[in-house]
C-alpha cells in the first residue's frame, strides 16, 4: 500500500517551464484522495502513477502528479484543493471525502479557472452540472450490487443445499456496509438484495452493520455476529473486499462448524486471491486500471485540447464510465492474467 502524505512523481517544472517556444510541454496535476488506507484507492493511485508514466513516454511530455491524502476529512481536502490552486496546477483530480459536499472545492476551482476531474466517489449531479470544466470518472454503483446479487443467485440455483445450512429454504445473511450515507454503500446494499430476491430466493437479514470499508472493522462486526448467531449465518455480503476479508479473518478465528459463504466487491489483489483460494465465493471487479487510464487521458485531453482515444467515451461531455466484471472461481484464472 502506498503511504501518502505528499508525493511528487516525475520531474517537476515551474510555471514558466510549462511551455517551450510557445508550445505546452507538460502538465501539473493535483490529486487528493479521501483516504490512503483504502485498498482499492491505493490500487487506483498506483495505476494512476503507471498511466502517467506511460503517457509521458507516449506523448513526449512531462507530467507532475502531486498526490495527497485527506485522511477522511473534507476540511483537510478543501485545504489541499486551495493549496493546489495556489500552486497554479493545471488540473485537479479529486476523490471526494463527502460526495454531497463538493461546493467549496468547485467554487475555488471555478474562481481560478482550473478544471476538475472527480473520481471513484460520484458527486451530486447538480454539482457536476455547475460548470463545463467539471468531470467524473468511475463505475456505476448499482451495477456492482446487481452483479454481486447475480453471483449469489447463481450459486443458490446450482446448489442451494450447500448454502442453506438449516434446510429451511431461506437464505440467512448479514450485511457489512461501507460508510453511512455513502452512495456506493447504500446502492450496493439495496441492489444486491433486490437482485437475489428477484431470482426467487427468500432471504432473512440477521444483521446489518457499518464497517467503513475497513478490514479490521469487518472482522470486529463479524466476530460479534458469530457469537450472537453461532451457526445461523449462511451468507456474508460485504460492500467491498476489505470488509469481506475482515469477515473471513473472524470466521477463521472462530472456526464455526459450517462457515458461512462470503462475497465482496472491488476485485482488489487480495480479494482476487481470496476467490482463488475459495475463501470468497466471488467478487465484482471495479476496474482501477481502467479508471486511472480514464483520469490521465481525460486530464491530457482537457489541458492539451486533444481528442480522447477512441476506446474511451466521454458521456454527455462529463462522464467516463468503466464497467464492472463478475469474478468467481469459474473465471478467476482468466481475470488474474489481466491484472
Amino acid at each position: 500500500m502506498i503511504c501518502i502524505v505528499i508525493v511528487y512523481i516525475f520531474s517537476g517544472f515551474s510555471k514558466e517551464q510549462k511551455r517551450e517556444n510557445g508550445e505546452r510541454k507538460g502538465m501539473r496535476v493535483g490529486v487528493s484522495i479521501y483516504n490512503q488506507y483504502d485498498t482499492f484507492i491505493s490500487s487506483l493511485t498506483e495505476s494512476l502513477i503507471e498511466e502517467a508514466k506511460r503517457l509521458e513516454q507516449e506523448k513526449g511530455i512531462t507530467i507532475t502528479l502531486d498526490i495527497v491524502s485527506a485522511g477522511s476529512s473534507q476540511m483537510t481536502q478543501n485545504y489541499q484543493v486551495e493549496e493546489f490552486i495556489n500552486k497554479d496546477y493545471d488540473i485537479l483530480c479529486i476523490n471526494l471525502v463527502d460526495r454531497t459536499d463538493a461546493t467549496t472545492a468547485i467554487d475555488m476551482a471555478m474562481n481560478a479557472d482550473i478544471p476538475v476531474i472527480f473520481f471513484n466517489r460520484e458527486l451530486v449531479e447538480q454539482d457536476l452540472e455547475r460548470w463545463n470544466k467539471l468531470f467524473y470518472v468511475g463505475a456505476v454503483a448499482l451495477e456492482s450490487g446487481i452483479m454481486q446479487g447475480q453471483i449469489v443467485a447463481q450459486m443458490c440455483q446450482e446448489d442451494f443445499a450447500s448454502i442453506d445450512k438449516n434446510g429451511d429454504g431461506v437464505l440467512q445473511y448479514v450485511m457489512l456496509e461501507g460508510e453511512a450515507g455513502h452512495q456506493d454503500s447504500s446502492i450496493r446494499t439495496e441492489y444486491v438484495i433486490k437482485t437475489i430476491m428477484e431470482a426467487g430466493i427468500q432471504v432473512e437479514k440477521l444483521g446489518d452493520e457499518i464497517a467503513n470499508w475497513i478490514r479490521a472493522q469487518g472482522e470486529t462486526r463479524m466476530s460479534q455476529w458469530l457469537k450472537q448467531y453461532p451457526d445461523e449465518i449462511e451468507l456474508v455480503i460485504a460492500n467491498n473486499d476489505d470488509m469481506a476479508l475482515g469477515a473471513i479473518d473472524a470466521i477463521k478465528k472462530e472456526k464455526p462448524a459450517r462457515p458461512p459463504k462470503v462475497i465482496g466487491i472491488d476485485g482488489t489483489d487480495v480479494g482476487l486471491e481470496a476467490v482463488k483460494n475459495k475463501d470468497m465465493i466471488g467478487t465484482v471487479l471495479n476496474d482501477s486500471k481502467g479508471q486511472a487510464e480514464g483520469i490521465i487521458e481525460l486530464a491530457y485531453s482537457v489541458i492539451f485540447h486533444k481528442k480522447l482515444p477512441e476506446h474511451i467515451e466521454l458521456i454527455d461531455g462529463k462522464y467516463i464510465r468503466k464497467p464492472h466484471v463478475i469474478v468467481t472461481e469459474d473465471n478467476i484464472d482468466e481475470i488474474l492474467t489481466l491484472k
